[in-house]
Formats: structure tokens, sequence, C-alpha cells
């Protein structure tokens, strides 16, 4: 170190943020992680020990990933040497590794590599790592806030341990508030500041468990606020609110807390609860996420798990979405919360999202599945010589405009893919279908079984119903001879119909 990297030093001892200046150079004065540092714990054991492994620590910004990677670099006999993901390259990778290779060969010194930031690596980086983290050359400590399990390599991963760090407590954050107004080396004790309880519990609840903001807050405080007559500074409530104006909130809008809170909110409408669904979109708005991305959430959610339990959910969800983007914030704020309410409190069904998906499962397995002839077009010249549309009910020639039949190929005539629930609007369409199905089965009930009765009712549906002739031969269960002595019976053309039936 020369007299220059020297002042630099220095100068950063007593010019760097406070939060910089405060972390802690000893594993027993981190705040906080207990669940990871406890004394009984395998991280706290092998630092101790200065027998770590390859690690990755993941958490939210402010919970201390950088501060335990600079206690390790403070406590271990290997090399320490720290790079960032956002500002490093292939080639800071190829000579620390070779310096690495070096230290290890000549002098058998480890060397500990703690990437910052690691997620910002691309595929091709995190690759390079992979042999000397795998045969030992390096140790690796990655940090990073987003899920190591979507942005990290998996075989980087396979060779690590992933840590996660927790937001500190309220009672984390103010031990470290206490500790920043009253340590004199490192802190701002020099300044003999107070602070109010109000104050204090304020700071500790509005960084929502990110130590750095609460440090940066009181910091600009006590920097800022003038002595009072008893030559010090007070920190009161007004005095902190002014320094942290919007509280902290963990959301950022491609990593973790931006799928975790929309997850947490389709569940909380899904689940029938409006007041939590209201307290997750309060918070996605406070953050800032995209009003439209919102609204396609709860039209999923009006038709996935409220489907026809109640269609007025879609309706309702579509229309909110219109006029949240034609209104923009901060009205959009209104129909938002008008819309996740309605579906939150709608009767629940997954039958349409379940029906769709039985019946993509299936096709995608079957090879081939024929039509039936009758519901195939008919429209055009030909089709009746191809059987196309023979046979074919027309349902509004019906009793309640509904009659038995087949529309699914024979491969699946027996499945069904509809299973309706009993909530809502779907048990109203339950009953119905009942209903005219029982109707149906009436009218097949009242089918004479004298046989010269019978004969009779024969010719009194042909007559009524001439095109569906060997839909009558289904229903009534005849010998296809019985249908065509009946044709001769009542004097009608029969020989082109007489070949469907023999």
């Amino acid at each position: 170190m020369d007299l220059f990297d020297y002042m630099r030093s220095k100068n950063q001892e007593t010019e760097s943020p406070l939060a910089s200046r405060l972390r802690p150079a000893a594993l027993d004065e981190i705040v906080g992680q207990e669940h990871i540092l406890g004394k009984d714990k395998l991280l706290y054991r092998a630092i101790k020990a200065d027998k770590l492994s390859s690690v990755i620590f993941y958490g939210p910004p402010g919970t201390g990933k950088t501060t335990l990677a600079k206690v390790i670099a403070n406590t271990t006999s290997a090399l320490f040497t720290q790079i960032n993901a956002t500002a490093s390259g292939k080639k800071d990778m190829e000579q620390i590794i070779n310096e690495a290779k070096n230290n290890n060969g000549m002098y058998g010194k480890k060397t500990i590599l703690f990437v910052d930031e690691i997620h910002r690596f691309n595929k091709s980086q995190q690759d390079y790592l992979l042999p000397f983290v795998e045969d030992g050359t390096v140790i690796l400590i990655g940090a990073t806030t987003e899920n190591p399990y979507f942005e990290v390599n998996s075989a980087l991963i396979s060779r690590s341990i992933v840590f996660e760090l927790h937001p500190l407590s309220q009672d984390n954050i103010k031990a470290l508030i206490k500790r920043a107004i009253t340590d004199e080396q490192k802190g701002l004790g020099a300044y003999h500041a107070v602070i109010d309880n109000d104050a204090l519990e304020f700071l500790s609840s509005v960084s929502n468990g990110d130590a750095r903001s609460a440090l940066n807050a009181i910091e600009l405080g006590i920097l800022t606020t003038p002595r009072s007559e008893d030559e010090k500074i007070h920190i009161t409530l007004d005095v902190a609110q002014e320094c942290i104006q919007k509280r902290v909130v963990r959301y950022d809008k491609t990593g973790d807390n931006h799928y975790d809170t929309i997850s947490a909110f389709i569940k909380s409408m899904r689940g029938s609860d409006p007041d939590a669904a209201i307290y997750y979109l309060a918070k996605m708005l406070y953050a800032g996420e995209d009003i439209t991305f919102i609204a396609r959430r709860i039209m999923i959610c009006a038709s996935e798990d409220v489907s026809n339990a109640d269609p007025n959910a879609i309706v309702v969800a579509t229309a909110c979405a219109q006029a949240a983007e034609r209104l923009g914030m901060p009205e959009a704020r209104i129909v938002l919360a008008q819309a996740a309410s309605y579906v939150a409190c709608a009767p629940k069904s997954n039958s349409s999202y379940m029906a769709i998906d039985k019946a993509l499962e299936t096709v995608k397995r079957e090879k081939h599945a024929a039509i039936p002839s009758y519901l195939k077009d008919a429209h055009y010249p030909g089709a009746a010589k191809l059987g196309h549309g023979l046979g074919y009910k027309y349902a509004h020639d019906y009793e309640n405009h509904y009659v038995e039949q087949q529309y699914l190929p024979d491969e699946h005539k027996d499945t069904t893919f509809y299973h309706l629930s009993d909530n809502g609007y779907e048990a109203r369409i339950k009953e119905y279908f009942k209903h005219i199905k029982k109707q149906q089965e009436a009218v097949v009930m009242n089918i004479p079984k004298d046989p010269a009765m019978r004969l009779s009712y024969i010719n009194t549906q042909l007559r009524d119903n001439f095109s569906s002739l060997e839909d009558l031969c289904k229903s009534l269960d005849a010998d296809p001879a019985e249908i065509i002595n009946s044709l001769k019976a009542i004097n009608y053309e029969y020989d082109e119909k007489r070949n469907q039936f023999v």
C-alpha cells in the first residue's frame, strides 16, 4: 500500500456513509439473522472454524449480505478478493483465478472470491467460474437480491449452499440506530444526538427491515438538524418523517417480491378474502406496479377462479381494466379495488379452467377422433351424398330447445370435461340441466309399448320430423326394419333413407 492508498483508506473511514462505517468487523457484532448466525448454526460454526465452502447469500437490500462477506474477510486465513458483477467481466475473473492458482501452488493459500450482485453475471460468465469452484481454486461467496434458483446457474447452485437472509426486525433496526447515535468512532456519537422514542419507533417501522435505509435516514437527520439550547441534536418524529419521506417497500418489478406479492394478491381473491386482496393491491400500487399488469391478473382470476359461478365477475374485471387504463393513477386505484373486491367476494368455481385443461390434454393424447357425420357442415352441394348433416337434431325444434344427441366423437362419448360446481350461478345451471333432461326422459317414457300404438307413434314422429329417422331409431331402440315398414305404411319415399339402416 502506497501513501495514496493509505490516505484513501483513512478518508473512507471518516467520509464514507454511516451504513458503510458501521459494518461489523467481527461475527458476534452482527445484528439479526439468528436463524443462520446463531452459535449452534452451520454457517456460524463454519466461519468460526475457517472451514467455509462456497455459499450464496440471498436476501433483500440492507439485510447484511455484504456485511457478512466483510466479516468473513476479516476472520479467514484465506486470501479474500471482492468484485461486483455490474462492473467486472471475464478478464477480471481470469486475473483472479490465475492469482488464486499461484497462491495455492506457491503458498498453499486458499482464495475466497466474493461476487456482489452475482445475478448480474450472464450465463457464460457464471459458467466460467464453475470449474474453479468445483476444483477448489476459489471458494465462492455470491450475494444476490434475486432468487438464486432463478438467476444463478443450477450447476453453481448445486456446488454451493444457499443461505437466505431475512429483513431485520424492528428491534434489530432500533439496536443499529442506537449504535449509530452513540458510537463515537464509527458512528455519530461525537454529535451528541438524542432520538425521541416515537421517532425511533417510526424509523424502525418505516424502514421495513432495511438497515441501510434506517441508517441513511438517521445520518441525514443528525447532519442537518441544528442543535438545541442544550447543545444536543434532537431527532424528533417530525425530523424522522422528513428524513424518510416514503416507507421502504420490498418490491421489485422483476424479482421475488414482485411475483410473491402478485401471487398473494391472486390467492387472496381466490380464497375470498377481500381485505387481503385490497392490502396486496395497495402494496403493488404504492410500489409503482404497472396497473395494466394488475388488471390482467384480476381478469384471469375472474375467469379461472370464479367462472360461471358469477358470470358478471369477468364483465366487472374487464370493465374496470378498461377504466383503469383510461383513467390512469391515482383514480385507477379505485376501479382496481372495485374489481379486486368483487372477484374476492364472488362465489368460486374453477370448472371452466379444469375443463379446458382436461380437454387440451385429451386432444394432445388422441390420434384421431372423427366428428359425427350429422354434425359436419352440410351447407354445400353434395354434402348429403357424403352423409354430412343427415340425422342432425335441431335443438330449437324440441321442447325446452333441448334434445339428447351425441356431440362428442365416439372415442369420447362417455367423457365429461365440464363439471358444474354447486356454487352461485353454476348451481342454477346444474338444476336447469337436470330439469330439461328429466323432461326429455319423460317424453321417451311416454312412448307406447303396444305394437300397434307404437307403430302409430312412429308414424306421427316421422311425419313431424322426417329428417331425424336415424335418431328416432336410436331413441326408440327400434329395429330398422320396423322403421322401414312404418315408412311403407304411410306411403313415404323411403329408398334413400333406407340405405342409412342397411
